[in-house]
């Protein structure tokens, strides 16, 4: 823990300015005010699944929340020189262009008719929905890596490290009794668990335990690409673009702002907890140049909120049904 209050407070010294703090908070409100008070993306932008317009909206969603909290940063900074930066702009385009494709992306539904119809369909669809990232976000990632970011040493965080595995532990261990409340919550148990039975262990003659199983290694994969694009291209490979030094990169405030904007479509819990997940991922990200820890606690996290939702569901089944 002392690794992580020495690494706040370093980070804070260089970037906390009042105003800038304030306004992007200002910014985070309206933002979140907005969505839950409209529902915009559960309504309007997933609404238009299998369209083209759908990843453009989620493009113009992104790009919105982070350059706006990006200009505040630059302006409270005096960081003018960021706007005039290609690389700046290239790096931050490709990010945002990737992961609004990514997040509007639907072919996977055709992919699980086309390839796994019948009753197995439904069990394709989820599993695929968290698979594709592979196509339509780690791979631009890599290729942006491989040809154009020609300083990097490594793919945005991904060498395995231990720096700072204590710190994620214990940040791991305070969340265990907040997911051990919120799992009685009604609207936890409407989103959470994932996993909806969709009788495919029936057609393929196994327990739903292992369809269950499978699902969740999918689930659990999706965090890799999340991770990667926020924590990983976004704070630690921009950072090497917009530092005057390590804690002077204005790479975590816009971050935090878009990372929030992407959990719009769950409890309003979970997208305030992700700010400050957000903030303090993203700074030992920086620190320490590995993604690995706060790719640990963010699997552990998901399937900690899987798992109670699932001993709930079992704790309210009638007396004298099994599980």
């Amino acid at each position: 823990m002392k690794l992580l209050i020495q690494n706040l407070r370093e980070y804070l010294r260089a970037d906390f300015h009042p105003r800038l703090y304030l306004a992007t908070a200002a910014w985070l409100g309206l933002l979140i005010t907005l969505n839950y008070t409209f529902d915009l993306e559960d309504v309007y932008i997933d609404s238009l699944r299998g369209s083209w317009k759908r990843p453009v909206l989620y493009i113009l969603l992104y790009t919105t929340v982070y350059y706006v909290a990006m200009g505040l940063w630059t302006y409270y900074h005096h960081r003018p020189d960021l706007w005039r930066n290609r690389r700046f702009w290239l790096h931050t385009g490709v990010g945002w262009v990737a992961y609004g494709f990514y997040a509007g992306f639907y072919g996977y539904n055709r992919w699980s008719e086309q390839l796994l119809d019948g009753q197995i369909y439904l069990f394709a669809y989820y599993c695929l929905s968290n698979l594709h990232s592979l196509v339509t976000l780690v791979l631009p990632l890599y290729l942006y890596y491989r040809f154009f970011d020609n300083g990097a040493e490594h793919f945005y965080g991904l060498k395995p490290k231990r720096d700072g595995l204590t710190v994620y532990a214990l940040l791991l261990l305070i969340m265990v009794p907040l997911i051990a409340f919120a799992s009685f919550q009604p609207h936890f148990l409407d989103f959470y668990p994932t996993y909806k039975d969709t009788t495919a262990n029936e057609f393929l003659g196994v327990p739903e335990w292992v369809t269950a199983l499978v699902y969740e290694l999918c689930y659990g994969w999706d965090f890799v690409p999340t991770e990667l694009l926020f924590r990983g291209f976004m704070v630690i490979g921009l950072s090497r673009i917009t530092a005057v030094d390590k804690n002077q990169s204005g790479v975590i405030l816009p971050m935090v702002v878009a990372y929030a904007s992407i959990h719009f479509g769950k409890p309003l819990g979970e997208t305030l907890s992700s700010v400050l997940g957000g903030y303090l991922l993203g700074v030992l990200a920086l620190s320490t140049q590995s993604i690995w820890g706060g790719l640990l606690i963010h699997l552990s996290i998901a399937w900690l909120m899987d798992g109670a939702a699932f001993v709930q569901q079992w704790a309210q089944q009638p007396a004298g049904l099994t599980p």
